[in-house]
């Protein structure tokens, strides 16, 4: 294991939390999502043979959370065979490091994203600008420098498949971040959709708080190329899901995410791209 890991200088706790924090849904009988502050981290297993893998790494200082919510679904001790990142904005890698020193597990993201988690390059600034509520101005708190990872981090596989998880496979869904990725499962259609898309309007502090249920694009204050958004929404919207674990809000299934996501995918324009913002074209 390489221990030459650090944080970024701007790493630091988020002091934000919604009514779901510490809660977790048992979706499917193995697939778990659990609330970290305000984020969602998946483990995608069966309890009855503990072998799983950890999908996300939760905010800043969440590492003994995440750890607690493992050991309680798992049992103590157990560990995840690899750690799959869907990108590597703050609060999707915030306790990486921690839970790779405590596991030792490999981590796996596209390699579009690896200059982000090797200490390499720095994500663009929070667009504070952009049309939205409170969170999208507080955005400036948000850190967005680069963790470094070193060897770590590992590329997910050129052929789509998702290491320890073989029914699943990995698709790349850009726009949020450069190598986002979403993981589908073709058998019952469930969706690990990361910040593709979300089911809360993650720029409205009140919507935050609460976790009102409502379909909306990738959250804006982070999302800088959204042609890319877009067709990555209908990309997901294709595959036709019938259950949607996304990065921020409350899991969505059958028809109500059916529709809604369609509706999403064909008014994608008027629905989730901003009016204004320095991103925005």
């Amino acid at each position: 294991m390489d221990k030459n890991m650090n944080y970024g200088d701007d790493y630091k706790m988020i002091p934000a939390s919604s009514i779901n924090s510490g809660q977790g849904i048992e979706v499917l009988p193995d697939l778990y999502c659990y609330t970290v502050q305000i984020v969602n981290i998946v483990l995608a297993g069966d309890p009855n043979t503990g072998d799983f893998v950890l999908i996300d790494a939760g905010m800043p200082e969440s590492a003994e959370d995440i750890i607690g919510v493992v050991e309680s679904r798992f049992g103590e001790g157990s560990k995840p065979k690899a750690i799959i990142l869907t990108h590597g904005h703050f609060d999707h890698v915030g306790a990486i490091i921690e839970l790779i020193e405590r596991w030792q597990v490999p981590v796996y993201a596209h390699p579009a994203e690896l200059p982000y988690l090797k200490g390499e390059m720095s994500y663009p600034e929070p667009d504070t600008t952009v049309e939205g509520g409170m969170v999208a101005k507080m955005s400036k708190l948000f850190p967005n420098e680069p963790v470094q990872l070193g060897e770590n981090v590992h590329t997910l596989p050129e052929d789509g498949s998702v290491p320890h998880l073989p029914e699943f496979r990995w698709i790349h869904t850009p726009g949020h971040s450069p190598g986002h990725v979403s993981l589908f499962r073709e058998k019952d259609g469930a969706l690990i959709a990361g910040d593709a898309f979300v089911t809360v309007r993650q720029e409205y502090l009140y919507e935050v708080l609460t976790q009102e249920q409502e379909i909306s694009g990738p959250p804006r204050y982070l999302t800088t190329d959204w042609v890319a958004a877009k067709q990555s929404v209908q990309t997901l919207q294709q595959l036709n899901p019938t259950v949607a674990i996304t990065g921020h809000g409350v899991p969505m299934v059958g028809e109500a995410l059916q529709n809604n996501l369609k509706m999403l995918a064909d008014k994608f324009d008027d629905m989730a791209k901003p009016d204004y913002g320095k991103y925005v074209n």
